[in-house]
């Protein structure tokens, strides 16, 4: 007998197998199950369509969905969900990117519902999608005077005696800049009302806060997503061939299978005694049949070639490609379909790029190509690089830069996902990033020398656009990657913060980083980004990168470098306090505000690079210091890991490593 079988006497083994598994099955399945084939239907209402767990509703019995997610189709077909006591419109669902859309079914008429009612969800099943902001309606308030910005914005509502009451309507994101006195207004209003809606919708009413405006960001809605443990679950519950449903007795999930029920997936063996073996009968046959397919599999990998192994390896390769596919488009998907950002296709990429003829840049990240858009728009083109293939890059950047409307931030105009392609379109910025001109001692361009004046104003304008971004957003972000690389300069050298690849959104105002990888650029990174023992990863970590650019936009870094007193024992920051302690900065020759204002500029930096984060202000504070009195600035603190040789002996090699890991490039 020959020592491994031949493909043609592995085919009678193969056929004779799957007509014993044949045989076997067949009773299995014929067993009917009524919870089966109740969850087996699935709703339908006019554009809503082919909706299944967790929702039930209609066809579908109350056992097949969870409860609080009914689904009723209305007359009009129209779909109508009722979540937490409050009535909504269902405008889209989608199974497989586990989000739906609704609107408030009160205020799709008008803004003055007969019944106040907070938005609110039960929070063990769902979720808000975090590209939200908040609206807030103020009901029947005191008539508030000296309002400036259009915010709270007035809207009127009849009593059931015929008079008007005094109402208003406030974004989340302005109510930081409200004034002490309109504060104390809305305070005194009788009710309120929270609403969620898309953050591009509720941009569309800050240029023109009236009531009609309003009416956009509340008829589109808002977005929720269902838990991704529940939705785990039902997929495991899908592919053993069961049907997704709940037992409302028992409170929990249940997966309903062709001939009995289980409480995760139909592979598990089943509570009656007949249906566990006939179970154990299958898995005996299965496991026959994988032997002798196994055999035959012996017989054909002897004759594999190296070709075949690459054919496996590019099938593997194009399986994790689909699936990162499917997870960008979950994310455009939840981001808010319609209301994102315009999403351009390859070809119109190519046509604003003229086939990617000028290119502006490169980076890690990939290139950057000057393009134009059908109105004439100048736009910078950042094209990602083909190696990311995980696309975080791509959802940090949509995900951070979309939700931002900030002078000191670079406008976002859209996007490309297509094939290979990620592509990210911004405003164009002529003058460049701040990096060419900081480093203008190695350059003879003259054009690249800035005044101390025009360098005070653009720290300023990169404070602004921190504190926007740790305050002024519903949802605080941290860019993490603050650089003069990343500060571009528009036509009047107005800096605009940019690169959001490596941005983390933080749900709640506090939020601290509990998990997160070293990330930034070498000479800007916080040192809790590289030791927990420091303190934990906040914004207070874009407050330290802050402080280091800005000691290198006052030129400090110039005079090291032509001084050459730098030793191992020191490091850049150590010289900026040995000779702030000392005022011994080549200042002669410059006017006393340009003197002043860079003092300021090197103390509030100082303050800035402290080793522990609460040490270190919030850029509000900063934004005082800068734009306050000299005279009211103290010298803060030497930073104790800018001084190896003063730390005890048993920490000097920690200090040193941590020291020199955050130490500036000086060549």
């Amino acid at each position: 007998m020959p020592l491994f079988l031949s493909a043609t006497s592995c085919l009678p083994l193969v056929f004779f197998t799957i007509i014993l598994l044949s045989v076997q099955v067949p009773p299995l399945l014929s067993s009917s199950n009524e919870h089966y084939l109740g969850c087996s239907k699935q709703f339908h209402c006019g554009k809503i369509k082919n909706v299944s767990y967790p929702f039930w509703g209609g066809d579908r019995p109350e056992y097949c969905g969870q409860p609080g997610l009914k689904l009723t189709c209305l007359e009009d077909e129209e779909t109508e969900i009722t979540i937490m006591s409050v009535s909504y419109k269902v405008i889209e669902i989608n199974i497989n990117l586990q989000a739906f859309t609704v609107a408030r079914i009160d205020y799709l008429q008008s803004l003055c519902p007969r019944t106040l009612l907070n938005t609110t969800l039960n929070f063990n099943l769902l979720s808000y999608a975090w590209n939200l902001e908040n609206i807030t309606l103020y009901y029947h308030c005191p008539l508030i005077s000296n309002i400036s910005s259009g915010f709270p914005s007035l809207f009127n509502c009849s009593t059931s005696n015929g008079t008007d009451m005094v109402n208003y309507y406030v974004i989340a994101s302005v109510l930081g800049n409200l004034s002490t006195e309109v504060k104390d207004g809305l305070r005194s209003c009788d009710s309120h009302v929270i609403v969620p809606a898309f953050y591009t919708a509720v941009e569309t009413i800050k240029r023109n806060p009236t009531p009609d405006t309003l009416v956009l960001p509340l008829g589109n809605g808002f977005g929720l997503k269902w838990d991704a443990n529940i939705a785990s679950k039902c997929e495991d519950c899908n592919d053993s061939g069961g049907r997704c449903g709940y037992n409302n007795s028992l409170n929990q999930f249940t997966c309903y299978c062709p001939n009995h029920t289980d409480a995760s997936t139909c592979l598990l063996s089943g509570s009656s005694a007949g249906t566990s073996l006939k179970i154990k009968l299958i898995i005996g046959f299965t496991v026959v049949g994988a032997t002798v397919m196994v055999v035959c599999l012996m017989v054909f990998a002897l004759r594999l070639k190296k070709g075949s192994l690459s054919s496996g390896m590019l099938k593997n390769l194009q399986r994790n490609k689909r699936k990162n596919s499917e997870r960008i488009e979950a994310f455009i998907m939840r981001y808010g379909s319609d209301l994102a950002p315009k999403r351009y296709s390859y070809s119109d990429i190519k046509k604003i790029t003229k086939s990617f003829k000028d290119k502006l840049g490169e980076g890690g990240f990939g290139s950057v190509y000057k393009g134009k858009l059908p109105g004439g728009r100048l736009v910078a083109v950042k094209v990602l690089s083909e190696s990311r293939e995980d696309g975080e890059e791509f959802i940090n950047e949509v995900a951070s830069i979309s939700r931002t409307s900030h002078v000191n931030i670079v406008t976002f105009l859209g996007f490309c996902y297509e094939s290979s392609i990620r592509a990210l379109l911004y405003e164009f910025m002529p003058n460049g990033s701040l990096d060419k001109y900081i480093y203008h001692h190695r350059s003879p361009d003259k054009s690249c020398i800035l005044t101390r004046k025009t360098m005070f104003e653009i720290a300023v304008g990169v404070a602004r656009g921190l504190e926007y971004l740790h305050r002024g957003c519903n949802t605080r972000i941290l860019h993490l990657d603050i650089k003069p690389h990343n500060i571009l300069l528009d036509e009047n050298f107005v800096p605009k913060i940019s690169d959001f690849g490596l941005a983390k959104l933080c749900e709640r105002k506090g939020s601290i980083l509990s998990s997160i990888t070293a990330r930034g650029t070498i000479g800007y990174i916080a040192p809790e980004l590289f030791c927990r023992n420091f303190g934990g990863v906040s914004y207070k970590s874009d407050v330290y990168s802050y402080g280091m650019m800005v000691l290198e936009m006052v030129g400090a870094k110039e005079n090291i470098h032509v001084g050459g007193s730098l030793t191992s024992e020191m490091n850049f920051p150590s010289w900026i306090y040995e000779h702030l302690e000392q005022e011994a900065f080549n200042l002669e020759g410059i006017t006393v505000e340009d003197e002043e204002i860079t003092r300021k500029m090197i103390i509030a930096s100082l303050w800035c690079i402290q080793t522990n984060p609460s040490d270190r202000p919030s850029m509000t504070k900063v934004l005082e210091m800068l734009q306050g009195n000299l005279q009211s600035l103290a010298i803060p603190p030497r930073p104790f890991l800018f001084s190896p040789q003063r730390s005890p002996p048993n920490s000097l090699s920690a200090i040193s490593f941590f020291a020199s890991s955050i130490t500036m490039n000086i060549e």
